[in-house]
């Protein structure tokens, strides 16, 4: 600021010595000013004044500025700072969401392990998020083999901690209490969930999940299969049509008052095909309409492929899928298993 007063005053210095000769005139009486030269020599003060006074506010416009720069820069800094947790925190979580995607892949059989069971087989199983909602199981009690598909309500990790739940429940029910109805099965699975969620009723909080489920047990000596399902269709295959086995409209865990889950029994003949799947196929969007995959067109698509190699059965419903969705976000957990029951192990 002394340098912009100092400037000023050297101005006025520069102006008046300048304009002397010229503005004042020597008379006998003194010195008379002249009207123009006085006009100018105010025009001349009025200009440095106004200089003056640019200099200043542009001196103050750039101390603002600066000051803006500092806070600007700390809030970047700040930004930056944050970002870094939350990108920390994001790693924390991911990595917590891929331990537990290690966990339930442990829990879940491997192809490789139900072509134990079933030679010709394939498991589709394409998750939404990191974990499924989606689940399988299979097992082998005497003469019967006993494989259940099931869709928990939601996806992600409210889905996946339902399967863990229902896993165990399933596993118990069977090899535990030695239930193997398919009928009384998901009763008892029913019961289960329910009994589970009803703790948090005492503690003022109202779970309202369940799962869709099909459960379905083949015995290879009498050639022919049980099934029950909850909200979930079986579809079987033979010479060249499409057999759907419906489930019925009672969700696992949201049947209170225990209605009773219908038990069909259908005998086998050599080369059926049996197919077991969640809902996220066929609700799919995607298409030039973007609409669901929907029913229908699932039914033809394992009609038209169900011949093939069960390996390129998985392969072609999983690209076929994908070019449906043509950009469009996954909506739901896939789910897809597809064997012939009379086919033992490999």
């Amino acid at each position: 600021m002394g340098s912009v007063c100092f400037t000023y005053y050297y101005l006025r210095i520069f102006i008046y010595r300048g304009v002397s000769s010229s503005v004042w005139e020597g008379t006998d009486s003194g010195l008379l000013l002249s009207r123009n030269n006085y006009l100018l020599l105010l025009t001349l003060t009025l200009i440095a004044a106004l200089l003056f006074i640019l200099i200043r506010l542009e001196f103050r416009k750039i101390v603002r500025m600066k000051k803006h720069i500092k806070e600007a820069n700390q809030l970047i800094e700040n930004a930056e700072k944050k970002m870094v947790r939350l990108e920390l925190r994001d790693k924390d979580m991911t990595d917590s969401l891929i331990y537990a995607q290690r966990i339930q892949e442990a829990l879940l059989p491997s192809e490789d392990y139900f072509r134990d069971y079933f030679r010709n087989s394939f498991i589709f199983f394409k998750p939404k998020d990191i974990v499924s909602g989606d689940f399988y199981w299979i097992g082998e009690k005497g003469d019967k083999i006993f494989v259940v598909a099931a869709d928990c309500t939601g996806h992600g990790v409210p889905g996946a901690l339902m399967s863990v739940i229902g896993l165990d429940i399933i596993d118990k029910t069977i090899n535990e209490e030695n239930i193997e109805k398919p009928s009384k099965i998901l009763a008892v699975m029913n019961k289960g969930l329910e009994k589970t969620f009803s703790r948090e009723k005492n503690i003022g909080t109202i779970i309202r999940d369940g799962m869709d489920i099909g459960l379905c047990v083949i015995d290879r000596k009498q050639k022919r299969f049980e099934y029950a399902g909850a909200f979930f269709p079986l579809y079987l295959v033979r010479d060249d049509m499409l057999i759907e086995v419906k489930g019925d409209k009672y969700i696992i865990g949201m049947n209170p008052e225990g209605i009773e889950y219908t038990n069909h029994e259908v005998d086998l003949k050599e080369d059926d095909i049996i197919y077991i799947f969640s809902d996220g196929y066929v609700d799919q969007f995607g298409g030039q309409e973007n609409k669901k995959f929907m029913y229908r067109r699932f039914r033809y698509l394992l009609l038209k492929i169900h011949s093939l190699p069960f390996e390129d059965q998985k392969a072609i419903l999983e690209e076929n899928i994908t070019t449906w969705m043509s950009g469009n976000s996954q909506v739901d957990d896939i789910m897809v298993i597809g064997f012939k029951p009379l086919e033992g192990k490999r």
